[in-house]
Parts: C-alpha cells; structure tokens; sequence
C-alpha cells in the first residue's frame, strides 16, 4: 500500500484547534473528576486502557511514552541533544529556576509551568513536583499547548505533535518508555480499515511522508517507537529550530493557523542552498555552527516576502519569515556553556560529548 507523500490538499489541524479544545473544556467542565481519574499520571490505571476505550475528539488520555506511534520518520538530533544538555544541567537550578525539564513536562500535560520541584523529584514522579495549573483547571490556552494524538486501527496512538519532546522525555533517566504523560486526542479514526487510516491521515495533513533525506516514504516505512535510535536524523531540521526567532518566528494560533510541518519546509527550502548544507560545516566547533545558524537565519530575512517555498503551498511570509534579523535572539543563542543561562548550541554539543551520550 502507498499513500502519496503531501500532494494531496492538506486541511491544517489549526483549523480544527479551538473546536477540540472547546471540547476538552466541556468535558472537563461536566465531569471533571472523572477526567482528572482517568488523565492523571498518579491516579490513572493501565494507558493501553485509555487507548481500548476508544476516546473521542478533544479528550484527555494518560499514555506510556512507548505506545506513542510516531507519524514522520526524522527528529533533528540537535534538537534534542539541546533539551538532554539541558535537562542534565544544574544551570537552571543555579539560577534560582526549577530545571527546565519539569517546566516541559507540565506544559505537555496541560498545566503550565513548574510551581514546585522536591528535591528527589523525577519526570516519572509527577507526585514530587507541582504545576501551575492544577488538574481539572485547564485554559483553552494550556490544552492548546498539549500534544495530540489520533486513534487508529486496533486502538494503536499515532503521535500527530510532540515528537521531539517526548523523546527528550524517553532518552533521559528519569524518563523512559514508561514514563507516562497526558496527550489531547485529536480524531478516533479506529474504524477504519489500515489502508484506509492511512489515507486518511494524509488527507488531513497528519503525516509526514519523507525520510532524513526528504525523500518520499511510505507509511510502511514510518518507525513505530520514538527514540533516537528509531528516528532518523535530519541536521537541516535542527538547523531550522536554532535559527527560530532569528530569522522566522512560529506562527501564534492568533495570526491564523501555521502551517503543519512548519520547520520541515523551511528545511526543503534550506537543501536549495548548498551554502548552508550541515555537511559542509563543522557542527562539533561552536563557533563555527553558530556561523552557519547565522547565516541560515540572513538568508531566512533576506528572502522576498512573497517567496513560495518548495511544497508548502505558502510563501516565506506565511512561514514566518521575520523582516529583519534579530540580533538579541541570536546572542542569547551564542552564549557558551561557561555563561549563567547558555544557549541551545552549547548545551547541544556539550550533551553530544559527554561520554556515553549520542
């Protein structure tokens, strides 16, 4: 069976945003006790439960991170090397800050920020630490910022958003295939049939069906676990997270819904410019990556406003193309490991040379 990798019309799950989280808040709000049994980490009994009772559209489910069914093939490695780095790093605590890890966690489930962190807590311990939000408070504006899921054939969860967190989640100690987190239930679509589901899914925009090498795949072809080991890496991918802010800002869901897939089309646009191929730089040199992220960014600016870029269907602009480098971002982003508050590069290479770390 193949499904034709993103020629088909695409309807952005942005459009369909605000309905489900309106859902969530209705079903929360009518039976908020049930919810906060069934979705939270402490109190939930087996997820695979969650995934059998066929949830609808907008609920919250508690799940393993290992039962999450990834829908692209590729992470960027560096993005998740900078979130290790980090989460192994005393340098938020230093600053009087809980460590970054715990704020990450209560986002994704739907909670904010961290409130309070225990001095033994552990991301598989969400009773040692506390979010801003508690259970069954939920905004609009929190659920949003959850990761979502669709229910497929045989109850199977295919992780539509959260790829790169959740492994970040998984590859640390105090993580792993176990841990459990809330996701949002995007759409039940366990009745159908696999070939169906799958074209399906990229009918809706649900899939990205290209390899590391944006080459097209096939459903197949996707892996079926997270990890670093599972998932390819794309270096263009991680090139476009570190220039974020810098040369393009992400869409806010009230400037309209941005495009799925955002960063892998400005990663296609990137692989036209052979100036800018990770390949041809050294990425272990910190200054020298930094270089190459700077001039990603210029060369982001410097497009036209009215730009198509390759695939998408939208212009630079519509991706966020910024109309002027910002040179504070990029300075955060510069500081060496040696600073107080470094930036993502520098955690990035210092988790990548840690002995045992990939």
């Amino acid at each position: 069976m193949t499904v034709s990798g993103m020629t088909r019309s695409r309807t952005p799950r942005r459009l369909a945003l605000l309905l489900t989280v309106l859902t969530a808040l209705t079903t929360l709000g009518t039976a908020t006790a049930a919810t906060a049994a069934t979705a939270a980490p402490a109190t939930t009994g087996t997820p695979a439960a969650a995934a059998a009772a066929k949830p609808r559209a907008g609920e919250l489910i508690t799940v393993r991170l290992d039962e999450l069914r990834p829908t692209q093939a590729a992470l960027g490695h560096d993005q998740i090397r900078y979130k290790l780095g980090r989460y192994t790093s005393t340098k938020d605590e230093d600053r009087g800050k809980p460590n970054k890890k715990y704020d990450d966690w209560c986002e994704a489930n739907g909670q904010g920020e961290a409130a309070t962190v225990r001095p033994d807590a552990r991301l598989d311990k969400p009773q040692r630490f506390t979010c801003t939000i508690p259970l069954g408070q939920e905004t609009a504006e929190s659920l949003a910022a959850m990761k979502t899921v669709v229910v497929g054939p045989r109850g199977r969860l295919h992780l539509t958003d959260g790829h790169h967190t959740f492994t970040s989640f998984l590859e640390m100690p105090d993580g792993g295939k176990n841990m459990k987190i809330r996701v949002r239930v995007t759409d039940n679509l366990s009745r159908l049939s696999e070939r169906d589901f799958w074209r399906e899914m990229n009918d809706r925009g649900y899939l990205w069906l290209r390899d590391a090498a944006d080459r097209p795949i096939t459903p197949a072809q996707l892996p079926t676990r997270l990890g670093l080991r599972t998932m390819a890496d794309d270096p263009y991918r991680s090139l476009v997270y570190f220039a974020r802010d810098i040369g393009y800002r992400k869409p806010d869901l009230a400037d309209g819904p941005a495009p799925e897939f955002l960063e892998f089309f400005w990663a296609r646009w990137l692989r036209t410019q052979p100036a800018l191929d990770p390949a041809r730089h050294d990425r272990t040199d910190l200054g020298t990556y930094l270089a190459l992220i700077e001039d990603t960014a210029r060369a982001m600016v410097a497009l036209d406003a009215g730009t198509p870029l390759p695939g998408s269907g939208r212009t630079a602009a519509e991706l966020g193309r910024l109309d002027a480098f910002d040179n504070k971002e990029f300075a955060a982003l510069s500081a060496p490991m040696t600073d107080s508050k470094p930036g993502k590069p520098a955690y990035a290479l210092s988790y990548r040379s840690a002995p045992g770390c990939r």
